[in-house]
């Protein structure tokens, strides 16, 4: 029973108590059942509309984690055959990632005046970092299997972090030929990293934490427990961080409660009215397909039915060895026996209400995995108004996760990438082994991406023209808005360009959208 404490006469009560004793009495009642049920309609028990709501409290590990692999396989499955499920994960995906998030190196130039004295210094320092990183990134050789570049492995993670939850990262050291790098990375499905049998309670699902709750190592399965007849599970023991104390596992994952150590995938709140949804649309689609097949039944009073149906020119030989289902043929006629009539089946099919009910769902759904409608159908008749907000708010949704996954893979594995490049020499950088400030300096970087959508590109580079103008804006972040690309290897370009037209002889007609504008006028 919930404990309450009576609650004290104040002054308006003795007040009233003392003027009206029974008024004051109902109101010493009434405050006396607050105190007993509690201020929240939420919280009481005494209603039958939540009489019945009993949740299921704990910590986030106690709730989750028992539920965790029949998450992971419903997940799967969805993603594996229910198409609203693949097409609300691959937007998420093609909009996050894109062709791969790529680094624009941003240096702290106050602290490392001391080191690189001039403005030309820095720049090029960023561009050979640039360029340096690029080179390992778009080889194969970055994935320990020699199977995916840096940008293909993004969009690997964040799959894996969207259908089971977490997914786990490790560094990897392995020269081989013609690379001057050896960091490659190892991508760990969630169900590798699980708690050995006969191992310390300080282990929670294959992490093992110190006592304030931060990750000492991780439990790694030499295969997927539920592959069996693949030898003897092995668990092999790696450390979250290396001997100087740099991480070699990174646990990509969103941490939704306060000492969560797994992570719950993308489509848990919605698993049962996705699932639900694929019936109903299977259900309609063969209740369609039945009804295009303009099926009929013969009711008749006797037990003999029809007399079989016999095409002219056809003895009783020739119809035996034929197919003996009866068949409906342009212009036939068919002759039926006395006290027979035909019933035509009609299932009521296509269902009207199936297209209203089903996008009623489906906002409920674009609600809870944070997709505007029209983005998770992919479903533009609105206006232009509708659509362009559609646009942004889910461009709200992608921006964030997008900074989440620059901070949680990307940031470190260019951290690891620069810092082997200045301990071979192939980047000179002063001091970044001897300060962490410095260090820090130095690997500052900006994670750029594919852009916003656009409806309408003249309003949008309109608007941008304005920014700049403005000085809100710089011409970097709009070329990154609009294009996705890098203005400095834009600005390259286009020099490029203007020179070999100059040369040329050719005139450069180029002008402003405002003069444009005005010159139409």
């Amino acid at each position: 029973m919930k404990k309450f404490e009576l609650p004290k006469q104040t002054i308006v009560d003795k007040a009233i108590s003392w003027v009206a004793p029974q008024a004051g009495l109902r109101r010493w009642q009434a405050r006396t059942h607050m105190a007993m049920l509690g201020g929240y309609t939420g919280a009481r028990t005494d209603r039958r509309q939540t009489q019945t709501w009993n949740p299921i409290g704990g910590s986030a590990d106690s709730v989750a984690l028992d539920d965790l692999p029949v998450l992971r396989d419903r997940s799967r499955d969805l993603l594996r055959n229910a198409p609203l499920a693949v097409g609300a994960v691959n937007t998420v995906i093609t909009n996050v990632i894109g062709t791969g998030l790529k680094p624009q190196s941003h240096i702290d130039r106050n602290v490392l005046r001391q080191y690189l004295k001039t403005d030309e210094a820095m720049e090029a320092w960023e561009s050979k970092a640039e360029r340096l990183f690029r080179m390992w990134a778009d080889s194969r050789d970055s994935d320990i299997t020699r199977g995916q570049t840096f940008a293909e492995m993004q969009s690997l993670v964040l799959r894996s972090c969207l259908e089971s939850g977490d997914v786990f990262v490790l560094r990897k050291y392995k020269e081989r030929a013609n690379n001057p790098f050896g960091t490659c990375l190892q991508i760990i499905e969630a169900d590798r990293v699980a708690k050995p049998d006969n191992t310390e309670d300080n282990i929670v699902a294959g992490v093992e934490l110190d006592k304030d709750g931060a990750p000492v190592a991780y439990h790694v399965a030499n295969r997927n427990p539920d592959d069996h007849g693949k030898g003897e599970l092995i668990y092999t023991k790696v450390p979250a961080f290396d001997k100087a104390g740099y991480r070699q596992v990174l646990h990509v994952f969103t941490r939704n409660r306060p000492d969560l150590t797994r992570g719950i995938p993308y489509l848990t709140p919605v698993i049962e009215s996705l699932k639900q949804l694929d019936r109903y649309t299977e259900a309609e689609i063969m209740a369609a397909v039945i009804s295009s097949m303009f099926t009929i039944f013969v009711k008749t009073e006797s037990e003999q039915g029809m007399a079989p149906m016999v095409p002219m020119g056809v003895n009783e030989q020739q119809s035996a060895s034929r197919n003996s289902d009866y068949r409906m043929s342009p212009g036939a006629i068919l002759d039926l026996q006395p006290n027979e009539a035909i019933e035509i089946a009609d299932p009521k099919r296509p269902n009207q209400a199936f297209d209203g009910f089903v996008q009623s769902i489906l906002r409920q759904i674009g609600v809870a995995l944070e997709l505007p409608f029209e983005i998770l159908i992919k479903h533009f008749t609105a206006s232009y108004s509708a659509a362009q907000a559609a646009l942004v708010e889910a461009w709200k949704t992608f921006s964030t996760r997008r900074t989440w996954l620059a901070s949680q893979l990307c940031q470190p594995i260019y951290e690891m990438v620069i810092s082997e490049a200045v301990a071979k020499g192939l980047l000179d950088a002063p001091g970044f082994f001897s300060d962490p400030i410095v260090r820090s300096a130095y690997l500052g970087a900006e994670w750029i991406g594919p852009p916003r959508g656009q409806i309408d590109q003249l309003k949008e580079i309109r608007a941008a023209e304005h920014r700049v103008r403005l000085g809100v804006s710089t011409l970097e972040e709009e070329t990154a808005q609009i294009t996705g690309g890098s203005w400095e290897i834009k600005h390259v370009q286009r020099a490029k360009e203007q020179r070999m037209r100059n040369e040329a002889g050719l005139v450069d007609n180029a002008t402003t959208i405002k003069e444009a504008e005005d010159q139409e006028e």
